[in-house]
């Protein structure tokens, strides 16, 4: 099944490689710069997940996720964090602001694909 995936990140290396992954599996994917240009989407965009970085400039993935909740559209949406950072407490922050799951870079396309699956069910 077809899905619509917003991609959030401010590297376009990992933004084109994400894509591409998704792509490949059948769903169509809404790219975003950074969490403002994530949030600017959403108010146009419906989408069934969104894959955010931690580290971004101008709106990082915690605030992304906490105002993403926000909206009605959103509220029950999974957001899955990509990001190098692996420690507990940012595991724990991310919970806490409503992350549905948490993948550390570098990841290969199937784990991607896998846990994107997993959270789609």
């Amino acid at each position: 099944m077809s899905h619509t995936i917003m991609t959030v990140d401010d590297s376009p290396s990992i933004r084109q490689m994400v894509g591409f992954t998704l792509r490949q599996a059948g769903h169509q994917v809404v790219e975003a710069v950074d969490g403002r240009d994530a949030l600017e989407k959403l108010q146009r965009q419906s989408v069934s997940l969104i894959l955010t970085d931690l580290n971004m400039p101008n709106l990082d993935g915690l605030e992304l996720i906490r105002r993403a909740r926000a909206l009605p559209a959103c509220r029950f949406i999974p957001i899955v964090l990509l990001t190098t950072e692996s420690l507990a407490e940012k595991k724990q922050e991310a919970r806490a602001a409503g992350a549905t799951g948490w993948i550390v870079k570098p990841f290969t396309p199937q784990q991607l694909i896998a846990v994107i699956s997993k959270v789609l069910r």
